[in-house]
């Protein structure tokens, strides 16, 4: 019997054993580091002798750099949207352009000299290679013109670039050690550490702390392995460069005169013998009249000369919605008709000896437009300040969608930032409602505040109302549950633009009674005519009255009305209580 026990027992046990080794072998293998090491040519998507990654401030990004002929070019895209807005490429003429405050500065695709303003530059070689889908400008002619720092490493090649400064965490490694691509003794290796080096801290953890090295490896390094952290600051040497603007000692008290023919602006005296306090008027005289920049002139020297000897001055509008026709797009995008149209205003504005231009470039398609439209500010501004020209750019209430119209960037070339505090609800709103609601235009200066300064903000307000009308159209049956129908008049909704006294015509006429929102800053009147419901949210003394307070109260630069002869004439005694 014990015979046939032991072989049992002998199975059993090597069984056992069997099962012992499995056991410490998964455990090995679960706690024991891999040796495994990560390409960094595929980690950092380097796969040609060509491609250069770019860590920016301890981050890999995209687009990558390239290696042309020997020398580091960054993609336009990089350069434009993380580096420098100020590069503007121009795909279409194959043109690459940077404003200064002072001179513009202009490089051909594949030359290898530059213009600033007018002098010819050599840099030795090409500043911009472009393609059909792309631009690639030399690294050290960006950092001409922009505050960062940059090292280059090889294998893989990448670049560490630097543009933000302060302060900045530090730890040592206590022992030879690695960084990983992840968190976790399997993940694969980046690079070795050895006693000593120093390390950027990016997210610090109580096992596994993600750091850089100085070559630009980023990864995640046992936290334990690392020393205590240590704080400094860094500081860049590169200067800002100084925008000078035109100021005037005086409260800008601006209105707008719609001019649409020659003959009009004959009446110039009865303008402006109905206003009192006004110091600066922006008549409408020209507009983009074709897609080569051709600018429409409406102008008149006598006009000019009338409002001198009367203490008022000109800043002419130039606006973009006169001619349907005209692409506002292919002007904007093409250097050669935007210069054009930049030359052929300047001229005008020293033909008939104006004080500013106002420049109105509305309804732009999108940001694909943006960058174009910010180089005309630009490039304008630049010929504006050499002859003594004011500047200022019309602008709407700021929301996501016309961020694009880039506010800040505007403020930093423009003299004044016009806010447009009108229009809240206009001709193709879906609702009635008021032109320009007060807590509406608090929250369109607050939101403006953000991105201009206050002494470069004028605030624009109406001179007019809409006159919504509900035409009853018919019925639709509307479920309240529980098989109950009941029915809901439904509306035609239509609405025009009517100027104050034509307002409190409406009013008188129909009996309406007036009632304040303190909300609106305005009051409202609602009345029923031939089964037709009306609505206005008026514009008069009381609520302009509102809106001039918001300038003081925000010490603005002024503020500017749209448009003259719309106005009743108690207007004006309410205004120069608030701007003299």
């Amino acid at each position: 019997m014990k015979k046939k026990v032991y072989p049992l027992i002998a199975v059993l046990g090597l069984i056992l054993i069997i099962i012992a080794i499995m056991f410490l072998s998964q455990l090995i293998q679960k706690y024991t580091p891999t040796k495994t090491r990560q390409d960094l040519s595929e980690h950092y998507n380097v796969t040609a002798d060509d491609q250069v990654a770019i860590i920016l401030n301890n981050e890999l990004v995209e687009p990558q750099a390239k290696i042309i002929d020997g020398n580091l070019y960054l993609d336009y895209n990089f350069v434009h949207d993380m580096i420098n807005q100020r590069f503007y490429w121009d795909s279409n003429e194959n043109i690459l352009l940077y404003t200064t405050a002072t001179d513009l500065i202009s490089a051909q695709a594949d030359s290898t000299s530059y213009l600033i303003t007018k002098s010819s530059n050599d840099y030795g070689k090409p500043i911009v290679k472009a393609s059909s889908d792309s631009a690639y400008i030399d690294i050290d002619f960006v950092k001409m013109y922009s505050d960062f720092s940059y090292e280059y490493f090889e294998s893989p090649s990448r670049l560490v670039v630097t543009n933000q400064y302060g302060e900045v965490t530090y730890a040592n490694a206590r022992k030879n050690t690695e960084i990983r691509v992840l968190g976790g003794i399997k993940s694969p290796i980046l690079a070795d550490i050895a006693k000593g080096d120093k390390l950027t801290v990016i997210a610090p953890d109580t096992k596994w702390t993600e750091v850089m090295t100085s070559d630009g490896i980023i990864g995640y390094i046992r936290s334990k392995a690392l020393s205590a952290t240590s704080t400094e600051t860094t500081t860049s040497d590169f200067t800002e460069e100084a925008h000078a603007h035109i100021r005037k000692d005086f409260k800008i008290n601006m209105a707008w005169h719609q001019v649409t023919n020659a003959t009009a602006n004959s009446d110039i005296a009865n303008v402006l013998g109905s206003t009192k306090g006004l110091n600066v008027i922006s008549p409408t005289w020209f507009y983009l009249n074709d897609n080569n920049g051709g600018l429409e002139d409406l102008a008149s020297s006598s006009y000019v000369t009338y409002c001198h000897q009367h203490n008022v001055e000109v800043w002419a509008l130039v606006s973009n919605l006169e001619k349907k026709d005209v692409d506002s797009t292919y002007v904007l995008t093409h250097t050669s008709a935007r210069q054009n149209l930049v030359n052929q205003i300047v001229s005008a504005a020293i033909q008939y000896n104006l004080d500013g231009i106002n420049l109105d470039f509305e309804a732009l398609d999108g940001a694909s437009v943006g960058d174009g439209f910010i180089q005309l500010v630009r490039e304008l501004s630049l010929k504006c300040a050499n002859n003594g020209i004011v500047l200022s750019v019309d602008n709407y209430s700021p929301y996501s969608f016309n961020a694009f119209y880039n506010r800040s960037e505007q403020a930093a070339f423009a003299d004044y930032v016009v806010l447009m505090g009108y229009d809240q609800h206009y001709a193709g709103s879906e609702e009635a409602g008021s032109v320009a609601a007060l807590d509406w235009v608090k929250e369109g200066v607050s939101n403006t505040l953000a991105e201009v300064p206050a002494d470069q903000l004028i605030l624009g307000m109406p001179f007019y109302t809409r006159v919504w009308s509900e035409t009853p159209t018919n019925s639709d049956a509307v479920s309240e549950g529980d098989g109950a129908t009941d029915t809901e008049l439904l509306y035609q909704l239509d609405s025009y633009a009517c100027g104050m006294k034509e307002a409190e015509k409406l009013v008188s006429a129909n009996g309406a009674e007036k009632q304040w929102l303190d909300d609106c800053g305005q009051n409202y009147v609602e009345y029923t005519n031939d089964g037709v419901i009306y609505k206005i949210w008026l514009e008069d003394a009381a609520s302009i009255e509102k809106k001039l307070s918001v300038v003081t109260d925000n010490n603005l630069a002024g503020a500017s009305f749209w448009k003259l002869g719309f106005e009743t004439s108690d207007i004006w005694d309410t205004v120069i209580k608030y701007i003299n």
